[in-house]
Parts: C-alpha cells; sequence; structure tokens
C-alpha cells in the first residue's frame, strides 16, 4: 500500500494545468485518515524532499480561493492560465478542478 503522502501526490498529479483544488478536497478523495492539514503537511514536505514524477504543488489553494503560500503560488498558476483577482482570489467555479480521478489512487488498486 502506498503511504498517505504518495497517496496525496497521486491525487494533485491528476489537477489538470489551468485548474485548482482545495486542500479539503484532496483529503476527500485520498480518504481516511487524509485530512485538509495533512494535505498541507505532504506540499511542504516537497520543499525538502523532491519526487518523481513532480507534484504540481501549486494548484492546491485554501477554501477560499486564496493562496496559503503568497504570490509565488499565484504567478504559477496566472502562468498557468488561471485568473486571480486583485484580492488575490481564485474563482472556483470557474477554475476548481472537478475532482475526476483519470485512475484510481494507489490505495484502491486491486479493491
Amino acid at each position: 500500500m502506498a503511504s498517505l503522502y504518495e497517496q496525496i501526490y497521486h491525487v494533485v498529479r491528476q489537477i489538470p494545468r489551468g485548474r485548482v483544488a482545495t486542500y479539503g478536497q484532496i483529503a476527500y478523495l485520498v480518504g481516511p485518515p487524509c485530512d485538509a492539514r495533512r494535505v498541507g503537511w505532504a506540499l511542504a514536505a516537497l520543499r525538502d524532499h523532491r519526487v518523481e514524477p513532480p507534484v504540481p504543488w501549486q494548484r492546491v489553494v485554501n477554501a477560499k480561493g486564496t493562496s496559503s503560500l503568497g504570490s509565488g503560488q499565484l504567478d504559477l498558476l496566472r502562468e498557468e492560465g488561471v485568473r486571480v483577482n486583485e484580492k488575490g482570489i481564485i474563482d472556483l467555479d470557474r477554475f476548481g478542478w472537478d475532482g475526476f480521478l483519470a485512475e484510481q489512487t494507489p490505495s484502491d488498486e486491486g479493491v
């Protein structure tokens, strides 16, 4: 069975370019015992530990549609075509990912 972080990274890799998901949405898709805080911890771990294939961490935002990490994250999202308003808010209805997984998460394989 894949570790919790590996499961989180697997789901985050499914978010298409130009779309975003929330920490809570990723936690829901991974399933228990994952929660939004653990998603944040997993993404924060990428600062010190690179994984392959790369994880598009910038595509995960908070439930308000804002960055928890600052302008660098928003700049990367803008480069992908995500519109950020003057208050730093992303319209989740327009740019939010529908959560459709291209394949099963590692924890679901063989079930």
